[in-house]
């Protein structure tokens, strides 16, 4: 009777140890998928990303005080933990406590954060408020790096507004982040 039991039960183990091994491969491969190092990707063709950022700049030469910029962006989106996004060396948009997007001026690279959706209102303002830095970068000169968040912000809120959204903007963190005072001042 023993023998009996252990033959019935192989089968299920089986099963199970079949089925485990498919879940965990699947979770594998998606976070491959997910995670692989890359240069970056578009959430959707690129075709649209092109249409997006027409409309925005469009928008832009109507409302913006920066001239348009005859070379574009290149326009990458990475992941949270990407050197970049984890170095802070370019202009970055916060949004709902963590980065969302980022402009490096040395390379002209819009660096958007995943997960990103250009059909999300939101998520396209983020691109928007980079691609105000890019004109920045070519319209003067600009005593630090982050004296441009000030106007990048305010164009970003009105894009939304006129989209009817609200910003989630803390305007007394941003003016602290957008003067050119050290951040850290200690007494001696």
């Amino acid at each position: 009777m023993t023998d009996k039991v252990t033959d019935t039960c192989a089968p299920d183990v089986a099963k199970v140890t079949w089925r485990t091994l498919a879940l965990i491969l699947a979770a594998i491969l998606m976070l491959i998928t997910l995670f692989s190092p890359s240069k970056g990707s578009a959430s959707q063709d690129s075709e649209f990303l092109d249409l997006l950022v027409e409309r925005l700049e469009t928008w832009l030469d109507h409302t913006a005080p920066y001239p348009a910029v005859a070379q574009r962006p290149t326009i990458l989106i990475v992941p949270a933990w990407h050197e970049v996004v984890t170095s802070h060396e370019a202009s970055q948009t916060r949004s709902q406590g963590r980065t969302r997007g980022l402009y490096d001026a040395r390379t002209g690279t819009i660096y958007l954060v995943a997960p990103w959706n250009g059909s999300d209102l939101r998520d396209a303002s983020v691109l928007l408020h980079e691609l105000v830095h890019h004109r920045q970068q070519h319209a003067r000169h600009w005593y630090c790096a982050s004296e441009q968040e000030w106007d990048a912000y305010h164009l970003q809120e009105e894009w939304l507004a006129g989209h009817g959204i609200e910003s989630d903007f803390y305007w007394p963190a941003i003016a602290l982040s957008a003067s050119c005072t050290p951040k850290d001042i200690h007494p001696d």
